[in-house]
């Protein structure tokens, strides 16, 4: 049978407002389940996205899918990669997860969501995290991440809390990702926060 492409949910949904529910090693196991990872995998490919959890397709499980590929850092620029500390990071399977924000700081840089389309804002992030949960063989997996790897963590993590990346935005960055490109997107996050705040009326 091959993968389906599903629909993603938009900000409104319940579903994206619950917090998910736990998955049974006998559920991951499951033919329902191996097909849903399968299904969410491709759904994300097709997005494109480097993350989605199964509430942003309308299934309020502690289920979510990563991968970040090399292929879409191509066309950003060399400085912009190094300021995200961003890097490759290959297909994971995240169930049950639970996480701790390690002691190395934060970071602020733009997020976008495949449940909020069109839209990005600055959002501040811890650098590194430790990530508890199983793979999608009911195996325990820790993670240890820093930089964008960690962000993709969080922020997909934060999808099965119930929380989208608005809870936690810097509420003068929200703009569209059509105007972000146009006017921001050249600039470090720090001058393009600067330039925000000074344009403030006092």
């Amino acid at each position: 049978m091959s993968a389906k492409i599903l629909p993603i949910v938009q900000v409104g949904e319940p579903v994206l407002r619950q917090r998910a529910r736990e998955l049974t090693a006998k559920e991951i196991q499951s033919r329902e389940i191996r097909e849903l990872i399968r299904d969410m995998r491709e759904t994300m490919y097709k997005a494109p996205g480097v993350g989605l959890a199964a509430p942003q397709i309308g299934r309020p499980l502690q289920l979510a899918v990563i991968e970040d590929k090399a292929e879409y850092m191509k066309d950003v620029p060399p400085d912009v990669i190094r300021e995200r500390e961003r890097r490759p990071v290959a297909f994971q399977v995240l169930i049950n997860p639970r996480i701790t924000l390690l002691d190395q700081g934060e970071a602020e840089f733009f997020e976008g969501c495949l449940s909020l389309t069109g839209f990005t804002a600055v959002v501040r992030r811890a650098r590194a995290v430790r990530v508890e949960c199983l793979d999608e063989h009911a195996s325990p997996r820790v993670i240890e991440a820093s930089g964008w790897y960690a962000r993709i963590l969080q922020h997909e993590i934060d999808h099965l809390q119930g929380t989208i990346y608005i809870d936690r935005m810097l509420p003068r960055t929200f703009m569209s990702v059509e105007l972000m490109n146009k006017n921001w997107s050249k600039l470090p996050v720090q001058e393009t926060l600067k330039q925000l705040d000074s344009s403030r009326q006092p």
